[in-house]
């Protein structure tokens, strides 16, 4: 299902979301993996090493030969730094459907890069795999987030209980005409 995905990188006007390389190891830990402002609502920790970070993308470029989940590096397209991430996960064949989430350098907060990196991956997921229905969720008091998930077009669904109140959205292929 994700193999027409797996050597294409998403070209938007200020950004690359491209593959992850054992060389995006320093800017990974340096601009968000290490913070715990932009990791206090995720569900890992801080990364308290480079090494741990490294192990981390080995293991994402390992599951590039999976279905499991796809990692997408957010690449600045001026400096070629890498700020962020953007992922699918808990993706269901039968279903036709994935999660989907995005965490970004907070240097960068504010600034519409993280809506535009979701709006393109979702745009790209729905034109380039078979899947036709994407969901994210957010911890309900992550402000930033919802306002995200909503101005990249996903409908909110409702809330449930985990480890914290999580907030639901969703879109789907079938509603998706002029997208974007």
């Amino acid at each position: 299902m994700l193999e027409s995905i797996q050597d294409k990188n998403i070209i938007t006007d200020r950004l690359i979301l491209r593959k992850f390389n054992i060389s995006d190891t320093r800017d990974m830990f340096k601009n968000w993996a290490s913070d715990s402002e932009v990791t206090k609502f995720l569900q890992w920790e801080p990364h308290i090493s480079e090494e741990y970070t490294k192990s981390v993308i080995e293991t994402w470029i390992r599951d590039y030969k999976t279905e499991m989940s796809y990692h997408w590096a957010v690449e600045l397209k001026e400096t070629k730094e890498v700020i962020g991430e953007i992922y699918i996960f808990n993706i269901k064949q039968k279903r036709r459907c994935c999660e989907i989430g995005i965490c970004i350098s907070k240097r960068f907060w504010n600034e519409g890069i993280s809506t535009e990196a979701l709006a393109s991956a979702i745009n790209f997921i729905f034109k380039e795999t078979e899947l036709w229905r994407i969901i994210a969720m957010h911890d309900v008091e992550n402000i930033a987030s919802k306002k995200v998930i909503l101005k990249s077009k996903m409908k909110y669904e409702g809330e449930f209980k985990c480890k914290t109140n999580l907030a639901v959205y969703s879109i789907s292929k079938k509603n998706k005409k002029n997208y974007l």
